[in-house]
């Protein structure tokens, strides 16, 4: 079973998204003990991950409200880090958009990394559908069972933002996003728009300043553009 898994996914796919929910797993945990030592039931917990599923939101509102902040600030919150999802929905919509069931998953499996992983295919649809859903398959697993077993500690870590779990996702992210960055047109986007959500955070409300990175793409069109023209030229 597994060797026909990896005859149809592809073994560098199912490999990345094996490291990558390794990472997610690790997060889930992190999540479901900061919120269990924050006092909220496991099943509240549960819930919440599995309904609302967006972990950067989830953590953010874990913050709001464990500062004081009432539920007005913790939608807003939600709101404002979600903004991200309309371009995602755009640039890779068509994958699901075909079945109202297919609606209903696809919208929910619309993260950063499974729309990462489909527009990584380039113009073949079979294999963006492929890697949109095996990594959103991943994420979903690896992060109802790492939310499980953060509730699990929870209870018996005095408090678990001292273990430093939450990094391991970011770092597992970057390692994974690395080989992308010997383009120079794609690193030169990257490191512009990590400057760009740099100098935006001391000013700009949490979530704003992740999205202004995305001006950071400017950097990399007219390079593109002029190389698209020249192979095109005779």
């Amino acid at each position: 079973m597994f060797a026909r898994l990896t005859r149809l996914v592809g073994r560098d796919l199912l490999r990345d998204t094996l490291a990558y929910s390794a990472g997610i797993a690790v997060a889930g945990a992190s999540f479901g003990a900061l919120a269990t030592a924050q006092g909220l039931e496991w099943w509240t917990t549960m819930a919440v991950s599995v309904l609302v599923y967006a972990g950067t939101a989830q953590f953010a509102a874990l913050g709001v409200a464990a500062s004081g902040g009432g539920p007005a600030a913790i939608i807003a919150t939600g709101l404002i880090l979600n903004l991200r999802h309309i371009p995602y929905g755009l640039s890779v919509g068509h994958l699901y958009w075909d079945r109202w069931w297919t609606r209903i998953l696809g919208t929910h499996n619309l993260l950063d990394t499974t729309t990462a992983f489909a527009l990584a295919e380039g113009d073949d649809l079979r294999r963006a559908k492929i890697a949109y859903w095996t990594t959103g398959a991943g994420n979903a697993v690896a992060w109802v069972v790492g939310n499980a077993a953060g509730i699990l500690a929870g209870s018996r870590i005095g408090d678990p933002a001292v273990l430093g779990v939450d990094a391991a996702l970011p770092a597992l992210i970057l390692a994974l996003v690395l080989p992308a960055l010997r383009d120079r047109s794609t690193l030169l986007a990257a490191v512009a728009g990590a400057g760009i959500a740099l100098a935006a955070s001391p000013f700009l409300p949490a979530g704003l300043p992740v999205l202004a990175a995305l001006a950071g793409l400017l950097f990399a069109w007219p390079r593109r553009e002029s190389e698209a023209r020249e192979g095109a030229a005779p």
